[in-house]
C-alpha cells in the first residue's frame, strides 16, 4: 500500500503533465491561428491593375510630374476647361515656383463641346452647322480669342503652355453624319475632313468619355469644367 505522501506526489505529477501539455496545445493553436492570416494574405491579388491599349498609350507618353484632365461637355464648359486648366498652371508657377512644363495638362472636348475642337478652316465652311443657335452662323472658333469666359485665355496660349486637347471622336462622327445629311457628302468623307482640321496640340480619340475614365487609371487628376 502506497502512503499518503506518495500519492500527493503523483497526483502533483499528474496534474504537473497536464499543465504542460496544455501549454503546448495552446502553444500549437496560437501558431496555426498566427499563420492563417500570412497565409490567407499570400493568397490576395496585389490589387487592381487596368488592362492597357494602345489607342490610350499617348496618355503615358505626356511629359510632367503632375498629370490633369479637364473634362468639358458643353459650350460654356469648353471655355471654362479654358480657364481652369491655364489657373492650375498659373497657380503651380506664382505658388510652387514651378513651371507649366510640370504638368501633363489634357482639356478633353466632348459631346456639345466638341466644335471648339476644330480650326477656324473647319468654322469657316461648317459654322451654321456648328453653332446653330448663332445668328448670324460664326466664322470661327470662338475659343481663338481670349475672352472673359475663357479667364482671357485663348486655345492658341494654351498650346504655348503645354496644354493638350483630346477630342471626341464619337460626337465628331455624330456632326459629319448630320453635315453630310444636309450636304450631298458622305459621313465618311466629312468625318475625314473634321479630322484633319483640329486645333493645334489635339488629337481625335475613340471617345471622350473613355479618354477620360482611361486618363485616371494612368494617374490623372480629374476635373470637370462648366
Amino acid at each position: 500500500m502506497k502512503d499518503e505522501n506518495s500519492t500527493t506526489v503523483g497526483r502533483r505529477a499528474l496534474l504537473s503533465n497536464i499543465g504542460v501539455a496544455a501549454v503546448a496545445g495552446l502553444a500549437v493553436s496560437a501558431s496555426q491561428v498566427s499563420a492563417q492570416p500570412a497565409a490567407h494574405a499570400a493568397a490576395q491579388p496585389a490589387g487592381f491593375q487596368p488592362v492597357r491599349h494602345s489607342q490610350d498609350s499617348w496618355l503615358d507618353e505626356l511629359p510632367g510630374s503632375h498629370r490633369v484632365i479637364v473634362d468639358s461637355s458643353t459650350p460654356v464648359g469648353g471655355a471654362s476647361a479654358l480657364w481652369y486648366a491655364n489657373n492650375i498652371l498659373t497657380a503651380h508657377e506664382e505658388s510652387y515656383e514651378g513651371s507649366a512644363t510640370d504638368y501633363a495638362m489634357i482639356v478633353c472636348l466632348r459631346h456639345l463641346s466638341t466644335p471648339f475642337g476644330f480650326d477656324d478652316g473647319i468654322w469657316a465652311k461648317y459654322g451654321a452647322f456648328l453653332n446653330r443657335a448663332a445668328d448670324p452662323a460664326p466664322t470661327e472658333n470662338s475659343l481663338n480669342t481670349a475672352g472673359p469666359s475663357s479667364g482671357g485665355h485663348s486655345i492658341g496660349s494654351s498650346v504655348a503652355r503645354g496644354v493638350q486637347f483630346a477630342i471626341c471622336g464619337r460626337a465628331t462622327r455624330r456632326i459629319a453624319m448630320g453635315i453630310a445629311s444636309s450636304t450631298g457628302a458622305t459621313a465618311d468623307e466629312v468625318f475625314a475632313e473634321l479630322a484633319a482640321g483640329l486645333i493645334p496640340n489635339a488629337r481625335m480619340v475613340p471617345a471622350g468619355v473613355v479618354t477620360v475614365t482611361r486618363a485616371q487609371e494612368y494617374g490623372y487628376s480629374l476635373l470637370y469644367a462648366e
